[in-house]
């Protein structure tokens, strides 16, 4: 009997797969799982290589929810721990460390730490360290006042689950733009159950964005809370905590003898805040433009 599904959607991740495997720990308890969107390269032989349970699906098919879903039916373990392929393990420990909250019998989730990759730009790096903390803490419903939207953040590319939990709350949404991970960790605080993020485990994550990423990115953040606006209902409107990103990025910045970049900072801030408040009115949006501007532009093909 498994202890720990550890669950990974992939697609051309082949040289990411090389890096992250060999870190997970080869035990009986620990299966692996790797949900394959029909990639073009080795990834699947990989994944075979290190004893993976491979699920290939069409590429048209991945969503953020449901193919996590489709591992959720077929994983073994009673926690289940999702990374994303382009995570770096710290070290062989970070999965313990994530799984070893659960000791807590409130706690429903779990999150670790995510440090920014050795490539890290300098806007990359500072989005890691203000989400992502050197303390650890537990979240509940009790923190909504203080946290606002803060209290169901979570991150999927290193988040674990009670399996029983998952199951029973009908998992995640099997059609989602993005924020599979929010939503579940909204049912579960609302539930009375917690949520705990734990600095002692780690990996390396982060993205290099653009600006028109970023505002790419907003946008669909603005599409799921638009659809999805019981969360901003129980929660919070998230634009307090945006202007508290904008000020501490500025102060990183100072600090760090940079303030020739505060310029751009605004530009892209700018571009963030105008994708977001663009995501939240999409349905007043032409459909050609809206999955012309969209990040993840195959959700559009059945939405």
């Amino acid at each position: 009997m498994k202890t720990i599904s550890i669950i990974i959607p992939t697609l051309n991740g082949e040289q990411e797969l090389s890096s992250l495997l060999p870190l997970i720990p080869k035990r009986e308890d620990i299966e692996l799982i790797v949900i394959d969107s029909s990639s073009d390269d080795k990834t699947r032989e990989i994944a075979l290589t290190y004893g993976a349970k491979v699920v290939k699906i069409n590429r048209k098919e991945f969503n953020h929810g449901g193919t996590r879903n489709l591992a959720l039916k077929e994983a073994e373990g009673s926690y289940l721990v999702y990374l994303t392929q382009d995570v770096l393990l710290y070290d062989e420990s970070s999965i313990d460390n994530l799984v070893k909250a659960f000791e807590n019998e409130k706690v429903a989730i779990t999150y670790g730490r995510q440090l920014p990759h050795s490539n890290a730009k300098v806007f990359g790096s500072f989005a890691r360290l203000f989400n992502y903390p050197d303390k650890s803490s537990i979240k509940s419903l009790g923190d909504k006042e203080l946290l606002g939207l803060k209290t169901v953040f979570s991150s999927n590319s290193f988040a674990a689950y009670r399996k029983e939990f998952l199951t029973r709350v009908g998992g995640f949404p099997d059609n989602v733009i993005l924020g599979e991970d929010m939503f579940v960790a909204s049912k579960a605080i609302l539930e009375g159950y917690s949520i705990a993020y734990v600095s002692e485990a780690k990996v390396f994550h982060s993205h290099n964005y653009s600006i028109l990423e970023e505002f790419q990115r907003n946008f669909d953040i603005g599409v799921f809370h638009s659809k999805e606006s019981w969360i901003l209902n129980k929660f919070s409107q998230p634009e307090g905590e945006g202007f508290k990103f904008v000020k501490s990025e500025w102060q990183f910045l100072i600090q760090q003898g940079l303030v020739h970049l505060i310029p751009l900072s605004i530009v892209r801030n700018a571009a963030k805040f105008i994708g977001y408040k663009l995501g939240k009115k999409h349905k007043n949006i032409n459909a050609f433009w809206v999955k012309k501007i969209s990040m993840y532009k195959s959700y559009w093909n059945y939405n």
